[in-house]
C-alpha cells in the first residue's frame, strides 16, 4: 500500500486540533504546519508525536504548499484541525490506496456543524472538496485565500463524510467572518477588481436568495435562515471592504 502522509495547517486550535488527530492515528506521517499558534496547540502535536513546522505565514495556500513540500508520502491528504475523518471515510481511504484505479486524487464530501446542528442544505452539503491527491500529480496554488489543488490527472470521487466542525459559536463564525473577508477583498484589489453599487447592494439579496430559497436553506431550520442571513452579509461586507480599499488607496492613505 502506498504511504498516506496527513498535512494540517494550524492557528490556536487546542479545542479542535486532538480531535482530528485522533481520526488520523492510522496514517502513516502527519505533519503539522503552524502560523504561531499562543495556546496549547504545538504542545498537544507533540503529544501525538507529530511533525511540526512553523514557516513565516503567507496566506492559506502557501502555507498548504510548505505542507506538502515538507511530507514524505506517495499520497497527501490535507485536513484543517477542525475537520474529522469518520471511521467509514478512514476506511474507504485505506481502500482505494489499496487499490488504486488510477485516479489522480479524490474529492471528498464534506459534512458542516453550524452552531451544533449538522447542515445539509443551504449550498453547504455535500461541498465535494479535493483533499486527497498523489503527491507527484498535485498541489496547492499560491492564493492567500480559497486556495485550490490544481491537480494533473483524473479527479474520483469518495462517498463517506469528512466531518467539519467549523462554527460551534457565533463568536467564532465572527472571527473567521472578518478575516476571510479582508483576505478576500485584498485579494480581489490586488487582481484589479473595484465595488460599486450593484455589488453592495444587489448582490447580497441574490446571496440570500440562493441559499435560502434556491438551495433550500429552509429546510435547516432557524439555522438555515441564519445561515443565508450571514453569508449575504459576508457578500455585502466584502465588497464594501474592497470598495474601502479603493478609496483609501485613491487618497494616498493607510488609515484603518
Amino acid at each position: 500500500m502506498s504511504k498516506l502522509s496527513v498535512v494540517i495547517i494550524t492557528l490556536n486550535e487546542e479545542a479542535n486540533l486532538a480531535r482530528c488527530l485522533e481520526s488520523i492515528k492510522w496514517v502513516d506521517e502527519i505533519v503539522v504546519i503552524d502560523s504561531q499558534s499562543t495556546d496549547r496547540t504545538l504542545e498537544i502535536a507533540r503529544e501525538y508525536g507529530v511533525i511540526v513546522h512553523r514557516p513565516e505565514w503567507r496566506g492559506f495556500g502557501p502555507a498548504k504548499r510548505e505542507g506538502v513540500a515538507k511530507a514524505t508520502g506517495d499520497w497527501i491528504l490535507s485536513l484543517d484541525a477542525d475537520e474529522e475523518v469518520s471511521p467509514e471515510l478512514a476506511d474507504e481511504i485505506r481502500g482505494v490506496l489499496g487499490d488504486e484505479d488510477g485516479s489522480s486524487g479524490f474529492y471528498i464530501p464534506r459534512r458542516t456543524q453550524f452552531l451544533g446542528r449538522w447542515i445539509y442544505h443551504c449550498g453547504w452539503y455535500p461541498d465535494p472538496v479535493l483533499r486527497l491527491f498523489r503527491k507527484a500529480e498535485g498541489d496547492f496554488d499560491d492564493s492567500p485565500v480559497h486556495e485550490k489543488v490544481v491537480l494533473r490527472g483524473r479527479a474520483g470521487r469518495l462517498k463517506s463524510d469528512l466531518l467539519h466542525y467549523s462554527y460551534p459559536t457565533l463568536d467564532s463564525y465572527f472571527v473567521k467572518f472578518n478575516r476571510y473577508t479582508n483576505l478576500a477583498s485584498q485579494k480581489a484589489y490586488e487582481e484589479g477588481a473595484r465595488a460599486c453599487a450593484w455589488d453592495v447592494v444587489v448582490r447580497p439579496f441574490a446571496c440570500f436568495v440562493k441559499h435560502y430559497f434556491l438551495k433550500r436553506g429552509f429546510l435547516d431550520g432557524l439555522e438555515g435562515l441564519i445561515i443565508s442571513v450571514l453569508s449575504s452579509c459576508y457578500v455585502m461586507t466584502k465588497y464594501a471592504k474592497l470598495r474601502d480599499l479603493a478609496r483609501r488607496s485613491e487618497r494616498g492613505t493607510t488609515e484603518k
